[in-house]
Parts: C-alpha cells; sequence; structure tokens
C-alpha cells in the first residue's frame, strides 16, 4: 500500500504545556498518554490507543464504565458535561481508589 503512514496508535503530537511521562494530553480532538516528558510546544509521543492506569475522581466506577477527562481536576470521571471522552474502564475501582485502568477510545 503506497498511501500507509504508520498504525496511529502512537502520535506525534505538539506538547500544549509541560508535560510529564503519563500524563494526560489533550490536542484538538486527540487524547492519549505522553510517552515522555515535553517542554510546552515540542513534539511530544502519545499513545493514543492502549490500556494505562489514570488517576480518578472520588467516585465508585464500573467495568465498562464510559469515562471522561477533567482538565480542570486532572482526572477522569463519568460527567460528560464540560468534559473530554477519554475511554472505558477495564476494571472496577471503588470510591475510595486513587486510580482505575482506562482503555483509550483512539
Amino acid at each position: 500500500m503506497k498511501n500507509f503512514v504508520q498504525k496511529g496508535d502512537t502520535l506525534t503530537l505538539t506538547a500544549p504545556g509541560a508535560l510529564s511521562s503519563g500524563d494526560v494530553v489533550i490536542v484538538g480532538g486527540f487524547i492519549g498518554v505522553a510517552n515522555h516528558d515535553a517542554e510546552s510546544g515540542a513534539d511530544v509521543e502519545t499513545d493514543v490507543r492502549g490500556v494505562f492506569t489514570l488517576p480518578k475522581a472520588a467516585i465508585a466506577i464500573s467495568q465498562g464504565d464510559q469515562l471522561y477527562w477533567s482538565t480542570s481536576n486532572g482526572n477522569v470521571n463519568k460527567t460528560a458535561s464540560g468534559n473530554t471522552a477519554i475511554g472505558k474502564a477495564t476494571t472496577d475501582a471503588d470510591g475510595g481508589a486513587a486510580t482505575v485502568t482506562v482503555r483509550l477510545d483512539g
């Protein structure tokens, strides 16, 4: 195939701010997880597919729940309004858990 570029699981995006490896990255319609540290405006390899452990709000989450990223709180929750869809929970997490495992929507 002459027009194939890449699989698309990892994209090179422009860091919207200073990032650390593992940070959630939102650029336009893309949302993913930074593969490495990057300064604002630098290229950052970002996984837009895969399963990641991410910080969560103090709520109970069930396997399969649709999750959203809250930029203001820096965590995932189940509230669509004002947040960005990030993926689905692959595990249950009670309200006291600090993290949940998320499959990115890509």
